[in-house]
């Protein structure tokens, strides 16, 4: 199971020791460039290395927005060469349902004007919240009430369009103290204390 497609997830797999033909399912919030862009090369590996099946769930329009990424690409060899070896599902979120054998909740999130959608996935008896990007409203509380863990975007300090500040962030967990949670989508810049790439910290 994969959560969205940011920069280049091939490197960070292998240094993670993670096997990127082992994916069954790719749940997409938003098609935002930050969150689709290091699609390509992991779809390449799965056309030439790794033919096993893979299912994407996300927004409406999925299927389309997928595609068109992968036709700009590699344009016309998509879907003449490339096209015909790659084994995948394109699947519209529903409100509840299951891919791959992992059962999922949809919960509709703001996230400027294209919004995004935040899933709870149930896995091996637990609930793990993902938000993607969000705005700190009334949904955010719900993807996130009774989950075992929360991975939820806190971008940066002060008021940051259409997604979480820490400050939200740590009212957030304030309100759901029996909840784990997992900041990430984190604005190293210039912020001194800021975390680095793949920097886990306890807060």
């Amino acid at each position: 199971m994969l959560l969205d497609g940011g920069a280049p997830l091939l490197p960070h797999m292998h240094r993670l020791g993670l096997d990127p033909g082992a994916i069954e399912v790719v749940f997409i919030t938003h098609f935002h460039g930050d969150h689709t862009l290091g699609l390509p090369p992991f779809v390449l590996h799965r056309v030439f290395v790794d033919r096993r099946p893979l299912t994407f769930v996300g927004p409406s329009g999925i299927e389309d927005h997928l595609e068109g990424l992968w036709e700009v690409s590699w344009g016309p060899d998509w879907k003449r060469v490339m096209r015909p070896q790659f084994k995948v599902k394109y699947v519209t979120a529903k409100p509840s349902g299951s891919a791959a054998r992992v059962a999922y909740e949809t919960v509709r999130l703001d996230h400027g004007t294209m919004g995004s959608n935040g899933y709870r996935l149930h896995v091996n008896g637990k609930v793990v919240a993902y938000s993607g990007d969000t705005e700190p409203t009334a949904p955010l509380d719900r993807l996130v009430d009774g989950a075992d863990v929360a991975i939820v975007e806190a971008t940066g300090p002060g008021d940051i369009f259409s997604h979480m500040s820490w400050e939200a962030a740590t009212g957030l967990r304030k309100r759901h103290p029996g909840t784990r949670f997992l900041f990430n989508h984190l604005y190293s810049g210039t912020v001194t204390g800021a975390v680095k790439d793949l920097q886990v910290i306890d807060v």
